[in-house]
């Protein structure tokens, strides 16, 4: 069990189904099964084996303390979990690069705000193909009030887990069938601390930091803000009702992330949204204009133009 965040075993599903994954102990073997973190090994590469006792697992838990491991061990341990995480993380980031896809990893503690901002940003963008992966422990009330919008979207349930793995979102865009040129947008599972760890393949992460929650959220939780490269401060319609200091949540947020850009919006309001909708319009065209076609597809084209009847020489 992660020691810094509670994270421990338990059934990981996508859409309802359960995904298979791969668990790390403590002592370094591993075994995949149908619940955990979704660290499946690359095909051909399985460590399958049976078990007839009780144990825990480690994820990734940055400040760790497993009983009876040494901490240069826990180091390797953890290296190994994020070098998996990331090979996969890139696999993700390729297969959107090809196809033009703006994808962003929206990021905060519980109740910021962000199903509400996703519905709102949807409704916006009108024409635009959007789809959403959800995360989190259970339920799948986030993804219906996304569907209810007429985005498709996957639900991601990690159990005990406290944050989305690259495997996982991989799955669950295997299952999603975007079309070229769309916005993706990650809301993982509401906490500061372990999400800030794992890269899903996204172009960004967004940090979402609510007027309800304390302006020194970016000093207790610097690793989650200096990994964003945007911070939405959001709910600032609650502001006259509010003994908040906007000017010292951005000075915290800039101490940890002196490049972080800072957009102020509320979903309900409507304040700020033209900015949000800008930078993700940006967004999209980079993507777009930065599209780089498959291995598979300049294959097939030079062989169609090595198929092409030679004209005679004049």
């Amino acid at each position: 069990m992660c020691t810094t965040c509670g994270c421990g075993p338990g059934e990981v599903t996508i859409d309802g189904a359960a995904a298979q994954a791969e668990h790390v102990h403590a002592d370094g073997t591993r075994h995949s099964h149908g619940h955990g973190h979704g660290l499946v090994p690359p095909a051909g590469h399985s460590h399958e084996h049976d078990h007839d006792h009780d144990h825990e697992h480690d994820h990734l838990p940055e400040h760790s303390h497993a009983a009876g491991v040494a901490p240069n061990r826990m180091v390797q341990i953890e290296q190994d979990i994020l070098a998996k995480n990331n090979a996969y993380a890139q696999q993700n980031r390729q297969a959107l690069a090809e196809r033009g896809i703006f994808a962003l990893n929206l990021v905060s503690s519980p109740g910021s705000g962000k199903t509400t901002l996703l519905c709102k940003t949807i409704t916006l963008l009108k024409d635009q193909a959007v789809a959403v992966i959800e995360g989190d422990q259970q339920t799948s009330q986030d993804a219906e009030r996304i569907r209810a919008t007429g985005a498709p979207a996957i639900q991601i349930n990690t159990g005990k887990g406290c944050h989305l793995d690259a495997h996982m979102v991989g799955r669950a865009l295997g299952q999603l069938a975007l079309p070229e040129d769309s916005l993706l947008m990650i809301e993982n599972v509401g906490n500061l601390v372990c999400p800030a760890a794992f890269d899903l393949g996204e172009a960004h992460k967004v940090v979402i930091l609510s007027v309800t929650e304390g302006e020194d959220k970016p000093i207790k939780y610097p690793d989650m803000f200096r990994a964003a490269s945007l911070m939405l401060l959001n709910k600032v319609d609650l502001l006259p009702y509010l003994d908040y200091d906007v000017q010292a949540a951005i000075r915290y947020a800039r101490r940890v992330n002196p490049q972080i850009r800072v957009i102020q919006l509320s979903a309900t309001s409507g304040a700020g949204m033209d900015e949000w909708l800008q930078y993700l319009r940006a967004g999209l065209t980079l993507a777009a204009v930065s599209k780089r076609p498959s291995v598979a597809a300049l294959k097939a084209r030079i062989a169609q133009l090595e198929a092409q009847p030679q004209r005679p020489a004049t």
